[in-house]
């Protein structure tokens, strides 16, 4: 099992969006799909050492922020939705010559699977694997991320590892958690 954080998501889409066009978020994708990615700026910003390195690996939604600022600051808004959608793509595809082997199928839940732009340059990127949302999958979209710490409760409730080296780079495998009883 290997988990790492590939990049920064969403976060700075979001932050970017909320700071440029008082917006929480780009809806359907809409601003990025009219927008031009500036694949210059993604492969400066891929540059960042983050990218280089082997899972496990995690960060902070706001190491990025400095480091992409500059980038956007003589775009559209909906260049930067573009070109910060794309990077979103990039970095989950820049994971793939990390791993042991190519993953055949990406999940994605969360806003990122309500964003088609979004969909659609994960789709290219991580061709030829299949991207799909969590909801095709039988997961839910919203709920995934709830779904995966009950998991990790019940895991946890059992006595059983939920902290691996080859997923947050603990020396052993480690249970967590401390169940409290009222």
């Amino acid at each position: 099992m290997i988990a790492c954080d590939t990049g920064q998501g969403n976060a700075l889409l979001d932050d970017f969006l909320r700071l440029r066009a008082d917006q929480l978020l780009d809806t359907d994708g809409r601003l990025a799909q009219a927008g031009v990615v500036d694949e210059a700026a993604i492969a400066r910003l891929l540059t960042h050492p983050f990218f280089a390195k082997r899972p496990p690996k995690s960060l902070d939604r706001n190491d990025f922020r400095s480091w992409v600022g500059a980038s956007l600051d003589n775009l559209s808004i909906e260049d930067g939705a573009a070109t910060l959608t794309a990077l979103t793509a990039a970095s989950v595809a820049h994971i793939v010559p990390l791993l042991p082997r190519p993953p055949k199928t990406w999940i994605v839940g969360g806003g990122g699977a309500r964003n088609p732009t979004l969909m659609r340059m994960l789709g290219q990127r991580l061709s030829p694997a299949r991207v799909e949302t969590a909801d095709d999958a039988g997961f839910s979209i919203d709920a995934l991320e709830a779904q995966a710490f009950a998991y990790l409760a019940v895991r946890s409730v059992r006595g059983l590892p939920i902290s691996l080296p080859t997923t947050t780079g603990v020396p052993r495998p480690l249970t967590g958690g401390v169940l409290a009883r009222p």
